[in-house]
């Protein structure tokens, strides 16, 4: 049974604004500012609570950087994210590697910069599907005719790369009942709850559970692990204006470490480095892996 949860289209309700100290009486005029503002959406991979004041200090920086008014929008879901910025609503976006693939096909999101270690290295993350410590299940293929969580359709680590591990076991996804659960966090919650066989935990997630004393990795088994995968892009919308697109690139560059700290924490990027330049090139694997998993837009 493949279960599927649907798309959600709309806003989160909750939007912040962060206001730059000292920001010009008529920023609307300056290519940093455009319309007087910016638009600054982040997909929920993490618990909004712990998500939105890590991303507000972010949001507050850019602010300062651009002289300019910063409108910070946790969004309901990766589709949401896409959808606002396709339409217009959304000038900046941080999107999860696959996300980021939806993004540009639909909203030309260009990506300019992602999250850089101490070593100002591009940080990366893994997926993995996890079991009970006792569980008999040690290979994925033995997850045939049990229960597996995901965390959100489009996800890359709760999504698209354990459904590849099925297809690479020799599984189809008609043998693995198959749930959404709704977020990373969920997936983590379902499998710690006993009501489900194996869960999807990407790293981040598990450092963040971890962390947070939600999740106790001695209770439980790795039976499957991705290649590393490059964090989250941080994205312009294509039809900005040139000039709008490469403040904005050059103010999120410019960030000092401190800025990117708290929301890169929740990306297990500890301790955090100043983000780093990235573009299309950089998240080509996952271009050819929506193309390989036959995704489309529908699956955003």
């Amino acid at each position: 049974m493949f279960i599927r949860r649907g798309a959600l289209a709309a806003l989160v309700s909750l939007t912040l604004v962060a206001t730059a100290c000292g920001a010009p009486e008529d920023s609307s005029a300056s290519p940093s500012c455009p319309d007087g503002r910016i638009r600054f959406g982040v997909e929920p991979f993490e618990d909004p609570a712990r998500l939105t004041p890590a991303a507000q200090v972010l949001a507050n920086s850019l602010s300062t950087a651009l002289s300019c008014p910063v409108e910070l929008t946790v969004t309901e879901d990766y589709s949401a994210e896409v959808l606002a910025m396709e339409n217009g609503k959304l000038d900046v976006g941080i999107f999860g590697p696959l996300g980021y693939v939806f993004a540009h096909r639909r909203a030309k999101a260009e990506a300019v910069a992602s999250f850089g270690d101490a070593t100002g290295k591009l940080s990366s993350y893994t997926a993995a599907i996890w079991v009970p410590a006792n569980s008999p299940v040690t290979t994925v293929a033995e997850l045939r005719g049990k229960s597996l969580a995901l965390g959100s359709v489009g996800s890359t680590s709760g999504d698209a790369l354990p459904r590849q591990a099925l297809r690479d076991a020799g599984l189809a996804e008609s043998d693995v009942r198959i749930d959404y659960a709704g977020g990373h966090p969920e997936a983590l919650l379902a499998l710690a709850n006993g009501k489900v066989d194996a869960a999807e935990i990407n790293s981040q997630q598990e450092n963040s559970a971890t962390t947070a004393g939600t999740f106790n990795p001695a209770g439980f088994r790795k039976i499957w692990q991705s290649a590393p995968i490059p964090n989250d892009p941080v994205t312009v919308r294509g039809d900005l204006d040139p000039a709008t697109k490469t403040a904005i690139r050059d103010a999120l560059l410019g960030l000092p470490p401190a800025a990117i700290g708290e929301i890169g924490a929740l990306l297990d990027v500890s301790p955090p480095g100043p983000l780093v330049p990235v573009d299309q090139t950089t998240y080509q694997p996952l271009f050819e892996l929506a193309d390989k998993l036959g995704l489309t837009e529908a699956d955003a």
